[in-house]
């Protein structure tokens, strides 16, 4: 008998996993909030040098008054980062001509910032513009090199001491460090504390998945991994609505890390992972939530002959008391396959999604707005995804959506700038499909590797997904050298993780491997949707009360 058949017997997808993915998707509101949180807290307004000889640093001055005091660029803009060391003088006559040849020095005394949009940002709060904007950039990719180090950490130890111990640790963890971070008193403080968060708040998001794929059934695991991506989107919109009602940086933080109270507490109801428990011997405790379950689903003529003797056969000898690693990942040679693909794929995804997701500006329609439509097309992209993986397969899906994304990103970067609504629409085509991708992999990647090393899987995937993610803001930074050189290298990275997609083996309908034997071997092929196991008895297959 293999779990799959008990899972059925006790209700693979009925009240029981539907309270799951409920509470489950809690924190998944949570997740978007944070990773996409710098469009918003480290957004740059337009700004200018501060001009102490005038009231409020020319806050109120105007464009002539100003040009006296600074220069103008090429357009006929005034400068946002240099100023003239002394005011200039007009010549009788001629305005706009100076008598004087002041030399040009960048800002001495500050910048003055237009807060029309942005009360205030990461950028205003600490003067974060023109030579320090790498600076500001650079608080991205501190949160997702936290986030990279989180995967290994909470893979390893989801692995070895359970799914549920290390969801706790990471609704509390984010909570303490979400908060710590809203009040920074300095930059270094700032990136420290978003960092640590960044590693707490990946535990959610591995974690949630892995539980929520394990409790389900064959037939519906492609609707579980759609609806937690769903989550996502809807946490990702919401985000949007409350930037534009807390255009404060520190409040912003502050009202999204609050949902992690309401996580903690519905922590109390969410079971720890059957599979996870029969795979590490510990059967009694797996026999207690099979029960709790089969009562939810009002199996209980199932629930009344379950017993722990029925759960001992299907513990594999070899696996009791046997401790995994990341090392376990590459021992064998079809894991070492699935490990060095999946990783160059989660690379590309990562990097295209955020390559994306981070750059809200220079289409034509403000931040607010335009991450809105981005987050609005995830829905109707999950829906799709959701028909796609049932009908082309997980291989295919993957493969087609990520090179749509890299194709649109280079035809867009062909589009001129002024057409800013095709180019918009285009660049939201392409969220959808880099969207699409992320949500593949997340169920893709936990059908892969077997339950025993399962979240190592998922924790290394996620580690190089983000070593990918806290690039993609750098990556932007070039484009101060060559415009089209960031959309030419996601472009350009898309595509060929969608091709390295190819190589990996097709997990359709095809039953979740348990150990590292059913990953090399034949054991979890293909079978029919909701078909029990041969080597069920006829026992255990008679019509339940």
């Amino acid at each position: 008998m293999r779990f799959e058949d008990v899972l059925l017997q006790v209700g693979g997808f009925s009240r029981f996993q539907f309270l799951l993915l409920f509470l489950l998707s809690l924190p998944r509101l949570i997740l978007p909030s944070h990773f996409l949180l710098h469009n918003f807290i480290s957004g740059v307004p337009s700004h200018r040098c501060a001009v102490p000889d005038l009231p409020e640093g020319g806050a109120t001055a105007d464009a002539d008054t100003l040009s006296l005091h600074l220069p103008q660029e090429p357009d006929g803009s005034l400068s946002s980062c240099r100023a003239y060391a002394s005011p200039r003088l007009l010549l009788p006559h001629a305005p706009g001509n100076s008598s004087n040849a002041s030399a040009i020095v960048p800002c001495q005394h500050g910048w003055v910032y237009n807060s029309s949009q942005f009360l205030s940002t990461t950028a205003t709060q600490w003067d974060l513009v023109c030579e320090d904007k790498q600076l500001n950039q650079a608080l991205a990719t501190f949160f997702f090199i936290g986030v990279t180090f989180g995967a290994v950490i909470f893979g390893n130890l989801s692995d070895k001491f359970g799914r549920k111990p290390m969801l706790l640790l990471s609704f509390v963890s984010s909570a303490v460090l979400g908060t710590a971070s809203a009040f920074s008193v300095s930059y270094a403080m700032f990136a420290v504390t978003r960092a640590l968060c960044g590693a707490a708040l990946t535990g959610m998001t591995i974690t949630t998945l892995a539980l929520s794929i394990e409790w389900t059934d064959l037939g519906h695991r492609t609707f579980t991994g759609t609806i937690m991506g769903l989550a996502w989107s809807l946490g990702n919109m919401l985000l949007a609505l409350l930037a534009y009602c807390l255009r404060a940086w520190r409040l912003l933080l502050l009202a999204i890390t609050a949902p992690c109270l309401a996580a903690i507490a519905a922590w109390w109801w969410i079971p720890e992972s059957a599979r996870w428990l029969l795979a590490n011997g510990k059967v009694d405790e797996a026999h207690m939530y099979l029960l709790r379950c089969a009562r939810m689903n009002r199996k209980h003529g199932y629930a009344s002959e379950l017993d722990t003797e029925v759960l001992k056969k299907m513990v594999e000898s070899e696996t009791s008391g046997r401790v995994y690693s990341y090392l376990d990942l590459v021992k064998t040679p079809k894991l070492r396959k699935i490990t060095i693909c999946s990783g160059i794929v989660w690379f590309a995804v990562a990097f295209t999604y955020y390559g994306i997701s981070l750059n809200v500006t220079g289409f034509g329609f403000n931040v607010y707005l335009t991450h809105f439509l981005y987050a609005a097309i995830e829905v109707p992209a999950k829906v799709g995804t959701y028909f796609a993986l049932d009908c082309i397969g997980r291989r295919n899906s993957q493969a087609l959506f990520l090179i749509n994304a890299g194709v649109l990103m280079g035809i867009n970067m062909l589009i001129p700038t002024e057409r800013a609504l095709v180019r918009t629409l285009l660049a939201v085509i392409g969220k959808g499909f880099s969207e699409a991708a992320f949500t593949t992999a997340f169920l893709y990647t936990a059908e892969l590797y077997p339950t025993v090393i399962r979240q190592c899987g998922l924790g290394y995937t996620s580690f190089v997904g983000r070593i990918g993610g806290s690039l993609a803001p750098l990556v932007m930074l070039l484009g101060d050298a060559w415009t089209v050189a960031p959309p030419v290298v996601f472009a350009a990275v898309a595509v060929l993780g969608g091709c390295m997609t190819l190589l990996l083996s097709e997990t359709l309908n095809v039953r979740l491997p348990e150990t590292v034997q059913d990953a090399e071997g034949d054991r979890h092929k293909r079978a029919p949707e909701n078909a029990p196991d041969p080597e069920v008895t006829e026992v255990h297959l008679r019509p339940l009360i």
